[in-house]
């Protein structure tokens, strides 16, 4: 499996993911920059996502709602915030309403992905700070850590196909 490691820092407010895949670092940041790849595994299987927005520019946003085996629809948003191509990826992320509009309730967080060659694959580390250690705690809650590894499970299958030109 691709997921190497989770790693919680309360006193950091961060969360932070591991993953090595086989595969180039050029190939591995197409699965963030093209969308209809990113939707094949930003989230757990059981509940896909579908980007209805995705601007991969700095100050670029992004929409997306991921939907629940009932159908329920859980929409979200990125802001992009920094990008240095094919390497490091910076964005705010959060819950919206059905309408793509931020919901301010359970507040935002950033995130910093960084892409590395390492022994002829490529290590993927996300970074996520939360506003609070509330925060951090409720989506641990939620459940992000398992969907988060779930997602990331993912994306060997798509390193398998052929890149997208």
């Amino acid at each position: 499996m691709t997921f190497i490691s989770s790693h919680q820092d309360p006193e950091a407010l961060s969360l932070t993911f591991i993953a090595e895949f086989d595969a180039g670092v050029e190939r591995v940041w197409q699965v963030w920059e093209d969308p209809r790849q990113l939707e094949r595994w930003w989230g757990p299987p059981t509940y896909p996502a579908t980007f209805q927005r995705h601007e991969f520019v700095p100050g670029g946003s992004a929409s997306y709602y991921m939907t629940s085996p009932e159908g329920e629809k859980f929409h979200g948003w990125w802001k992009i915030t920094a990008i240095d191509a094919p390497r490091r990826l910076e964005y705010d992320d959060g819950f919206a309403d059905e309408n793509g509009v931020p919901d301010d309730k359970m507040g935002a967080t950033h995130s910093v992905m960084t892409l590395e060659a390492v022994d002829g694959r490529t290590r993927m580390t996300t970074v996520t700070v939360f506003e609070s250690a509330e925060q951090l705690q409720q989506m641990l809650e939620m459940g992000m850590e398992e969907g988060v590894r779930e997602g990331m499970g993912q994306i060997d299958a798509l390193l398998a196909e052929p890149a997208r030109a």
